[in-house]
């Protein structure tokens, strides 16, 4: 029988991922990527959930990292595998169309932090520690670290966590723009509850085109992110759901958006 190492839930709106292996820090190996696969592609499909969460279980980690067990022994070709497993599971947080917010309640290391990377938003715990020490193992991040890192908090920042390998603490994410908020641990999962909530109440095919326009503004060049928002703009007009948002502006009323 499989071990249950991720598990989904899902709460109204709100679907909750979260990796479930405590004692090793919540350190992903080829079983936890594939069930986090599984889960990530379950709840992007789920039209009744307007909002993933992805947090780790326990207090010490959201994910302490890569294995270390899955590299003695590795050759080129197993990292290759390796690395390919953790870029669907990355591919598929950013493909969602729906916000992903990643939870951040400890250690968010190697391929931790990678995961968290590619969620829409992250908050954290104050205890919360945020790093890339892959080069201390002889190796380098491979799970779209170096790329993300850097497109978020800039070549600088980048090259100094991942060629010092040392982690940060949360106030410095926050101030350098890798997390959005920092909480203290008791009143993160209020907070995380309260940002999803609020998410969840949102037009979810506006959500959908946001995601879209945002992911296609980090890569493409300028006009032609302009013109995707211009088409995602317009693509809203077909809802019911911008009638109802502009109805209930000019009511001065909160709109009920229902997904249509």
């Amino acid at each position: 029988m499989t071990d249950i190492l991720v598990t989904a839930e899902i709460s109204g709106a709100i679907g909750t991922i979260t990796i479930r292996r405590p004692k090793a820090l919540n350190a992903l190996n080829a079983a936890v990527a594939t069930q986090l696969l599984d889960a990530v592609l379950r709840l992007s499909a789920d039209k009744s959930v307007r909002v993933i969460m992805l947090t780790g279980e326990g207090d010490r980690a959201f994910v302490a990292g890569a294995d270390i067990n899955e590299f003695v022994g590795a050759s080129p070709a197993d990292a290759l595998t390796l690395a390919a497993r953790i870029k669907k599971v990355t591919d598929a947080l950013i493909a969602a169309p729906k916000p992903v917010v990643a939870v951040v309640n400890g250690y968010a290391l190697g391929g931790g932090l990678e995961l968290a990377l590619a969620c829409d938003i992250r908050i954290a715990a104050s205890t919360a520690r945020l790093g890339l020490p892959e080069i201390k193992l002889g190796i380098l991040p491979g799970g779209g670290g170096t790329v993300r890192l850097t497109k978020i908090a800039g070549s600088s920042v980048a090259r100094m966590m991942t060629m010092t390998g040392e982690p940060i603490t949360a106030e410095r994410a926050y101030a350098l723009g890798l997390v959005a908020s920092v909480h203290a641990p008791e009143e993160l999962a209020k907070a995380a509850a309260a940002l999803a909530e609020s998410l969840a109440a949102l037009a979810p095919f506006a959500l959908a085109q946001l995601k879209s326009s945002l992911n296609i503004a980090v890569d493409a060049d300028t006009e032609s992110a302009l013109q995707a928002e211009i088409k995602a703009f317009a693509l809203c007009y077909s809802t019911a759901d911008q009638q109802e948002g502009a109805k209930a502006f000019l009511a001065k009323r909160k709109p009920i958006f229902t997904g249509n």
